[in-house]
């Protein structure tokens, strides 16, 4: 079955939500000036409101491994989602500082060189978009050639999720702006997308 992560949360009550709809990741932007971004104390916050099952993620974009660190070892995030110019070097300095710490890479996928990088990084996972938040789809076909399981982002919500999963069978799909009304997170929105990432997949 495909995972579910939503991410950007910004209040206490989109974990809420998140947990309501059960979520299998949330994600908080931690690297600051992003319109998303969370601090240290809200994002603490967030994360305590989270259902057990659910499992707190932060995003950093070339954050210093101690930033990041900081809210690892706090226990505000079990995971960490890499969207800069992050290399293997990067995720080898992560994994001697938090051992224990997943990390996702991001890509952003404008052509065959894109997946071939991602194919070949050292994270334990990547995640395939877009861009740094544009909300918007990009050319699916783009993906072919991926050759590990992968996360898809991108522009996806109630709407699109679904033929997303069926089409492409990620391990997981990243959903922010599309589970969000005016700007911000709609839970009946998020309980939408999340039943729609799990319909059952038709036969081929």
């Amino acid at each position: 079955m495909t995972l579910v992560k939503v991410c950007g949360l910004m209040r206490p009550e989109d974990a809420d939500a998140v947990s309501a709809a059960e979520a299998d990741y949330a994600g908080m932007i931690l690297s600051p000036g992003f319109r998303r971004s969370v601090d240290e104390l809200r994002a603490a916050g967030i994360s305590s409101r989270l259902a057990d099952a659910v499992t707190p993620v932060g995003v950093f974009v070339n954050a210093p491994i101690e930033f990041v660190a900081r809210f690892v070892e706090a226990g505000t995030v079990e995971a960490v989602q890499l969207h800069g110019d992050e290399d293997d070097d990067y995720i080898a300095a992560v994994r001697a500082r938090l051992p224990e710490t997943g990390v996702v890479k991001a890509f952003t996928v404008r052509g065959p060189a894109d997946i071939e990088r991602a194919n070949a990084s050292a994270a334990d996972l990547v995640l395939l978009d877009n861009g740094q938040g544009t909300g918007e789809t990009f050319d699916w076909s783009r993906i072919e050639g991926i050759a590990r399981p992968f996360i898809l982002a991108g522009g996806l919500g109630p709407g699109n999720v679904t033929e997303a999963v069926r089409r492409l069978n990620p391990y997981a799909v990243d959903m922010s702006s599309g589970v969000e009304t005016n700007g911000e997170k709609d839970a009946g929105k998020i309980a939408a997308a999340v039943k729609a990432a799990r319909e059952p997949r038709t036969p081929v």
